[in-house]
């Protein structure tokens, strides 16, 4: 390909700026560092995990900035632990990546599966702008058993 390649047409999957954001956010929750995963996150970034109303967001309002996000930490990630992320296909567009697959949650000696649709979209200096879940909670409780 040449120099006039459109980006849409040579996407580089190893460096894309919402991919290199997606991994670091996994990274982080992986080795259970609160403070990395906060500041992989843009002044303004936000989480909807899942996106809708929730256990972890009855409002469906999504968690915002630094203090949101460090509370959706506490409610959602801290008590667990582990979390499996495991991706069967990503999509790449624009300033975003979707994957689809499913998250493992290890929690309380039991195990439940997230399926869906995962995105984090990247803002111009490859910060978390978005993070968001597509997934649905009653499935999700319907598939925990124990460990």
């Amino acid at each position: 390909m040449t120099d006039k390649t459109p980006a849409y047409l040579n996407i580089d999957r190893e460096n894309h700026p919402a991919v290199l954001a997606g991994r670091r956010s996994r990274d982080a929750v992986e080795v259970r560092d609160k403070q990395a995963w906060l500041d992989n996150f843009s002044a303004t970034g936000s989480v909807e995990d899942p996106v809708g109303p929730s256990m972890f967001d009855e409002e469906a309002k999504g968690h915002r900035g630094a203090e949101g996000l460090s509370a959706f930490w506490d409610k959602a990630i801290a008590p667990t632990e582990k979390i499996d992320f495991q991706f069967e296909k990503e999509i790449i567009c624009g300033d975003e990546v979707a994957y689809i697959g499913k998250i493992v949650t290890h929690i309380a000696g039991h195990v439940s599966e997230a399926e869906g649709v995962f995105t984090y979209r990247a803002d111009a200096d490859g910060k978390m702008q978005a993070l968001r879940a597509y997934w649905e909670v009653e499935a999700t409780i319907a598939s925990t058993r124990k460990a």
